[in-house]
């Protein structure tokens, strides 16, 4: 499984209700219209990340496989898609993006409210981290993402939590709270 995960911010100016009411326009078309492979989205406001403006948005759109990218790409700008992927984009000031997988636990992205990023300690095995890293990815509504192919601006893990986790000092990174947006809120 993977996820592809897109952070935008609005141009100055744009009220935010008015960006939030597009996004979820959107996700809504695409849930509505499910692409071949995308298994469902997820969006939250974001905030702290010293990767983006302080205003800023986080899509998780996530895929059975890497062969889903296409369509999902394809589907957004096209059918009753279309307008709704517009009006959103036309508010946006930019954005970034990363691939990410699915590495451990059980995740529930709808219900994360932190999202903790952070690399692998230089000199530690992936075995090693991971076995460290079991405490949390073994909890339910927990699961951890690792970049693939070097995509993103991130570290190279996302721990998805409901809660703040205290990972070792070692693990370094930055906690960033999640209000979601969609589905729902």
């Amino acid at each position: 499984m993977l996820a592809y995960v897109f952070w935008h911010w609005p141009q100055p100016g744009v009220d935010s209700a008015v960006y939030i009411a597009a996004l979820r326009a959107f996700h809504e078309s695409l849930a509505a219209g499910k692409p071949q492979g995308f298994v469902h989205s997820c969006v939250y406001r974001v905030s702290g990340a010293p990767w983006l403006p302080s205003e800023a948005y986080e899509d998780w759109y996530v895929l059975d496989d890497s062969s889903a990218l296409d369509r999902i790409n394809d589907a957004a700008v096209t059918g009753k898609r279309k307008d709704p992927h517009d009006r959103a984009a036309r508010l946006a000031a930019g954005g970034t993006a990363g691939l990410y997988s699915f590495r451990h636990g059980h995740g529930d992205l709808p219900a994360s409210r932190v999202a903790a990023w952070f690399s692998k300690p230089a000199g530690t095995s992936y075995e090693e981290f991971y076995a460290r890293l079991v405490f949390w990815t073994s909890r339910a509504k927990h699961s951890l993402w690792g970049r693939q192919m070097l995509l993103g601006p991130t570290p190279e893990f996302c721990l998805l939590a409901p809660e703040r986790p205290e990972l070792p000092d070692a693990f370094g990174g930055v906690m960033i709270d999640l209000i979601r947006i969609w589905p729902g809120s």
